[in-house]
């Protein structure tokens, strides 16, 4: 059934991470939305210090004076019932970190629309678009899918395609999408509502799925090639970052690395090329990297220059795996 004229569209947003920030701005100030209620996840640690912090979308609420639903479960009987009374038009789902199940999924007349930080079918899943960037790929983008019980596989109703910049570090990445799907966020939905956009099937065959992402999905294999680990450097920028573990004084100490560069030199992986006032170079299965900023275990960010000053004797070492 098409929206009437004279009619806003009411639609109910959930959603957490720093992507859906400017899609929620942008429903906020529509003239053809009404904007009926915002979700989030629970407020919870984060952080070195674990303070108790609101997600993005919560932040975003407390300084419009806005306030947001923090369910538990998106899918208990009180939440549901609390659609119910609201009875949007639409839920509109953005990073929002929980699944939906079919009660939630068949309640809004025009059903729950996803905003997926990939073009599917490929990366289906929880990171998208660090995915994206671990992959090599030139092209990411966003899609617009009508949400379903199985994990991403729904329909598309529009894909926004974009290329990833050079050197373009995940949250940088993740703004950007964001900012590319507000700009046609209500078009879309609007589209939706009134029947011009149709959803296209994907083609399961093609999908490929992104995984969530754990701490030890860091830590640096020096026989892979230099250029994956700058890869993985941007994909895992600001969490969880790259390490390695080096030994020192009879334990192994973590090394955080926060910036880095690909050279075109060779080594055994994992020796350490160079170790003086001028550089610290490691080798790599493929290549070598020199770390141009690194934070040790307990200590602040320092340049690789520094770093080799305080631990003696890195030149011609040769790091392992864990």
């Amino acid at each position: 059934m098409g929206l009437m004229n004279r009619d806003k569209l009411k639609i109910y947003f959930l959603g957490s991470g720093r992507i859906a920030v400017p899609l929620l701005s942008r429903l906020a100030v529509s003239q053809n939305i009404s904007l009926v209620g915002i979700g989030t996840q629970k407020d919870r640690p984060a952080g070195r210090k674990r303070h108790i912090r609101p997600t993005p979308v919560g932040e975003w609420c407390e300084a419009q004076g806005l306030v947001a639903d923090k369910p538990d479960s998106v899918n208990s009987p009180g939440f549901a019932g609390l659609l119910r009374g609201i009875s949007p038009d639409m839920i509109f789902v953005s990073s929002f970190g929980q699944i939906l199940k079919q009660e939630i999924l068949s309640l809004p007349r025009l059903g729950c629309i996803n905003l997926h930080a990939s073009v599917l079918p490929a990366y289906r899943g929880a990171s998208p678009l660090q995915a994206a960037i671990l992959g090599g790929d030139r092209i990411t983008g966003v899609s617009f899918m009508r949400m379903e019980k199985g994990l991403d596989t729904g329909p598309v109703y529009h894909v926004c395609e974009y290329e990833i910049l050079p050197g373009q570090r995940a949250d940088e990445l993740e703004h950007s999408l964001g900012e590319l799907a507000s700009r046609h966020l209500e078009g879309v939905l609007l589209k939706i509502a009134s029947g011009e956009l149709s959803p296209r099937p994907q083609d399961d065959s093609r999908a490929t799925h992104a995984g969530k992402i754990r701490k030890e999905h860091g830590e640096v294999c020096w026989a892979d090639p230099a250029r994956k680990i700058e890869r993985m450097l941007r994909a895992y920028h600001p969490w969880p970052g790259i390490f390695f573990m080096i030994p020192h004084v009879g334990r192994k100490t973590r090394i955080s690395v926060t910036d880095l560069v690909c050279l075109d030199i060779c080594g055994n992986p994992g020796q350490i090329l160079r170790a003086d006032n001028r550089d610290l170079v490691i080798a790599c299965g493929e290549g070598a990297l020199s770390l141009k900023k690194v934070v040790p275990e307990g200590k602040r960010e320092m340049s690789g220059i520094e770093f080799v000053q305080g631990y003696h004797g890195l030149e011609g070492m040769t790091l392992g795996n864990g």
